[in-house]
């Protein structure tokens, strides 16, 4: 009886390995966006351990080759998602592992409590708070910057160059003689004489004087600006970015109505979008065989109420704290603690005068000049 039932049984087994290899060659001939339509499907149907089967499919489907730009494209929403199925099949931790690493890509992303469920709204706020009371670090950031190719070669000499972020280190001599130039020719001589003048000027690394300056700027104008509006190298900022270099920590608090802004009470160690973009990013690395467009329609697709960026009304206050080895040389405080104010109607992280910081700014102005001058 048993020997009759064998081969049925071999059968059985045969017929079962088909199936399983028709359905991993249906699941390899889908495309990423059909991958991801599917798993955000099952994510909406709440069927989690099929979103999750899914979303391995897709990575591996995403890390083969000519995939680079798409698999980074995928990493921030595949993180999210992930964390939400496993909020909601009750693993906490691996939820909030994976909504941190989320929020390392998208910062300023929020969750949404009407579609979302309550254990991975919860997970989520963990991991924002995980984030938030991480030691923020700028300077690790620029260490991480790599400028565009055509960074060095954003403000020629033309008549506008004086207005650019150069205006941070010209002395004021400097500044009358430009504004009678008016020959082209005699204008290009003068920048190069101006640069020339600075060769000695120690720089950063092996950078000289010019490079690190043009490297400084390059990061405020990617990562200090605002809305496109204005370059991030001519803000407060980015004044201080270039003068002084990256500070040591950066911190923000909320501000309140009628609140002093130089009180530290409240203060969150919040990494700044900036920094994170600038470890995260670069624009050279990847791309696509299939062209940018399909890259760009791919993404459209993977947008979602999850992605909302926060108010950019918020009013807040960010200090940057600087160490006395970062001050430039003769400065008489063992740090210094720059304050930006963003408030309604007021202006976007406006810089706080205070004598310290005064101090340092014009200390390290006068560094940048040539002996001489």
């Amino acid at each position: 009886m048993s020997s009759m039932h064998r081969p049925v049984a071999k059968l059985a087994i045969v017929l079962s390995l088909v199936g399983v290899l028709c359905l991993s060659s249906a699941a390899a001939a889908q495309s990423l966006p059909d991958l991801f339509q599917q798993m955000k499907s099952e994510v909406n149907a709440r069927s989690w351990d099929a979103a999750l089967r899914t979303m391995a499919t897709l990575q591996t489907e995403a890390a083969k080759p000519g995939n680079e730009a798409t698999r980074e494209k995928l990493e921030a929403p595949i993180a999210f998602y992930r964390g939400v199925c496993e909020a909601n099949l009750g693993q906490s931790d691996e939820a909030v592992a994976d909504f941190t690493m989320f929020l390392k890509m998208q910062p300023n992303a929020t969750i949404d409590s009407t579609v979302h469920s309550r254990q991975a709204v919860a997970a989520f706020d963990q991991a924002r708070k995980a984030v938030a009371d991480r030691h923020p670090s700028l300077t690790g950031a620029y260490a991480a910057f790599a400028p565009s190719a055509d960074a060095a070669v954003a403000d020629p000499a033309d008549k506008f160059w004086a207005d650019g972020p150069v205006r941070w280190i010209l002395t004021d001599q400097e500044k009358r003689e430009w504004a009678s130039l008016t020959d082209p020719n005699v204008r290009i001589a003068f920048v190069e004489r101006f640069w020339a003048e600075r060769a000695a000027l120690p720089g950063a690394g092996s950078r000289s004087y010019r490079q690190e300056f043009e490297r400084r700027v390059a990061f405020a104008d990617t990562y200090l600006a605002y809305d496109g509006a204005e370059r991030g190298s001519l803000t407060d900022r980015g004044m201080v970015f270039i003068l002084l270099g990256p500070p040591r920590t950066a911190s923000r608090k909320a501000l309140r109505s009628g609140e002093d802004p130089s009180e530290p009470s409240g203060m969150s160690r919040v990494e700044t979008q900036e920094a994170k973009l600038a470890v995260k990013a670069n624009p050279q690395k990847g791309s696509s065989s299939s062209g940018t467009g399909a890259v760009s329609s791919l993404w459209a697709r993977y947008a979602g109420p999850e992605h909302r960026a926060l108010s950019t009304d918020e009013e807040f206050l960010e200090v940057w704290q600087y160490e006395l080895e970062q001050l430039p040389r003769g400065i008489p405080y063992p740090k210094v603690d720059v304050h930006y104010v963003t408030r309604r109607g007021a202006g976007k992280n406006v810089l706080q005068p205070s004598t310290a910081t005064n101090h340092a700014l014009t200390a390290a102005k006068a560094q940048a000049a040539p002996r001489g001058r």
